[in-house]
């Protein structure tokens, strides 16, 4: 046979509510560290990943035909000499 124990139940009552606030706390400070870190890079101006890569495949790009130009030129110059 179990017994209640109303101050064991009132610490309990206590801990589970508790644990429900720290719960709260936590969302609230990752909400608010969220907003901060979005805030913080906005100001520093960064780019995002996509736009970094779409203009490093570009510049790849343009240095392969840049590339292909040259040994154009080359070839150019070797047959009027």
């Amino acid at each position: 046979m179990q017994s209640t124990n109303p101050l064991f139940d009132g610490i309990a009552k206590a801990m589970t509510e508790a644990a429900g606030m720290a719960d709260g706390v936590r969302r609230e400070a990752e909400t608010v560290m969220h907003s901060q870190l979005q805030r913080f890079m906005a100001d520093q101006d960064l780019v995002p990943r996509e736009e970094f890569e779409a203009v490093r495949d570009m510049a790849t790009k343009a240095l392969a035909e840049i590339e292909a130009l040259k040994a154009e030129i080359a070839a150019l110059k070797g047959e009027g000499a």
